[in-house]
């Protein structure tokens, strides 16, 4: 083997080891368990989905943040050494921009506001600004948590840690101004991660399951549960990787909501259903 293909299998051979290493600090701290359903309590609507459309979705993509502006997906990907912000044309999946972050960064939640797409990292602790058209950097913020999702209401960006807090951060200097805990009849809500605003409401999915809250920002309560059991198959995962739902995006314009996940090669277009 010349040096130069040594030097590469090295320097994935790092990149994998950092990655794993990272995972299993995370997966003892937070308690992680497998991908999973799971029961809602008791005392809360819960709404199911019918699917109304199925787009492709890159298999490659271990999808971490999703949102949709002005006809196109924007997607943050995680992984070191494989996390990127993406544009993407819905009907196709073709990725027609890709910013690839440098492999230290473990990208995380991402919000498009006006003309630039915020991103989170995940322990960096560190929100990267980009221009939304050329995906220029813009400029960097820094954060006392963890990063997980990201979304904003128009007057302020809304941030989950993974825990069941949300925060509320300044939409020009990114500083915290303020935070909800998150609860539910039975208590606490931990575990928020992918967000999105849609009509008044925070839609969070809890990890690792396959539910998604509806929380009200202001009280930090469950108004009501998604209940997206049976979608992680429909997804097509690939064995022996992550099944998990992960990934909202809203269309205000045409009130179309759209769900993905993890290494999953499809995305849903999915109507709520009361049950």
């Amino acid at each position: 083997m010349s040096r130069g293909r040594e030097a590469a299998a090295f320097g994935e051979m790092r990149k994998r080891l950092i990655a794993t290493l990272a995972f299993l600090a995370w997966a003892g701290a937070v308690g992680f368990t497998s991908c999973s359903e799971a029961e809602t309590p008791e005392g809360i609507d819960v709404y199911t989905y019918e699917v109304v459309n199925v787009y492709p979705h890159d298999v490659e993509a271990w999808t971490q943040g999703l949102a949709f502006y002005d006809g196109f997906l924007y997607e943050s990907t995680g992984l070191y050494g494989k996390s990127s912000l993406r544009r993407v044309r819905l009907e196709t999946g073709e990725i027609l921009q890709k910013r690839e972050l440098a492999e230290e960064y473990f990208a995380e939640g991402i919000a498009v506001w006006g003309d630039r797409v915020v991103q989170l990292t995940w322990l960096a602790r560190r929100g990267f600004v980009y221009d939304r058209e050329t995906f220029a950097l813009k400029g960097e913020f820094s954060y006392a948590s963890s990063g997980w999702g990201l979304t904003h209401d128009g007057k302020r960006f809304i941030m989950s840690d993974g825990s069941a807090t949300l925060r509320f951060l300044d939409a020009e200097t990114y500083e915290e101004t303020g935070r909800v805990d998150v609860f539910d009849d039975g208590g606490p809500v931990r575990k928020l991660n992918e967000l999105e605003y849609v009509g008044g409401y925070v839609y969070a999915n809890v990890h690792p399951t396959d539910r998604v809250a509806v929380i009200s920002p202001e009280t930090g309560r469950v108004v009501r549960w998604l209940d997206l059991a049976g979608l992680p198959k429909r997804g097509g995962f690939r064995p022996g990787e992550s099944e998990c739902l992960n990934g909202i995006a809203y269309d205000p314009s045409s009130g179309r909501l759209f769900v993905t996940g993890k290494f999953w090669p499809r995305l849903f277009e999915i109507k709520l259903v009361a049950r």
